[in-house]
């Protein structure tokens, strides 16, 4: 079975390889695609909760604390690693996999302008699986700064040069 069969599953078992760091409700991972660097993915650990609300309200409440946490580093990461960063967008949508995800998309003033201030979503559909934006090893430099942020994200408390 591939990995990408079973996320939460593949995760669970040390198996998933975008993995960047386990969180108290679930996994941080790197998104399979990267035209917008710094994509990645909050996966429940609860793989039978196919929506937000199923989760027993302890686990949504530290699922959306860790949103934050996944959130927070990206950002840091991001705004380091490219001047022209402008923001994240959080997504929740559950339309395509059945499972509790969230979506973090780091958001950059180089994007095309009829999309820049759109959602993420109205990007043409190729992007998903273009091979030129791929992850690959040309993001490990990114990953690592997730990961550095991860660890630091809870001491640092909030963001500065936000603008």
């Amino acid at each position: 079975m591939d990995w990408r069969d079973d996320r939460i599953g593949s995760a669970l078992r040390g198996e998933n390889p975008t993995v960047l760091a386990e969180l108290t409700s679930g996994f941080a991972v790197i998104g399979d695609v990267q035209f917008l660097p710094g994509y990645c993915v909050l996966l429940s650990r609860n793989p039978s909760a196919q929506a937000l609300a199923e989760l027993p309200r302890e686990e949504r409440v530290q699922f959306l604390a860790d949103v934050d946490l996944l959130a927070t580093a990206v950002e840091r990461a991001c705004r380091a690693l490219d001047p022209t960063f402008r923001r994240i967008n959080i997504d929740i949508l559950g339309n395509t996999d059945a499972f509790v995800h969230a979506h973090v998309w780091p958001r950059y003033e180089w994007e095309p302008p009829e999309l820049v201030r759109k959602p993420v979503w109205l990007y043409d559909g190729v992007n998903w699986s273009d091979a030129a934006t791929a992850l690959g090893a040309q993001h490990d430099a990114l990953r690592a700064a997730i990961r550095r942020e991860l660890g630091a994200s809870e001491a640092l408390g909030p963001i500065s040069n936000v603008s």
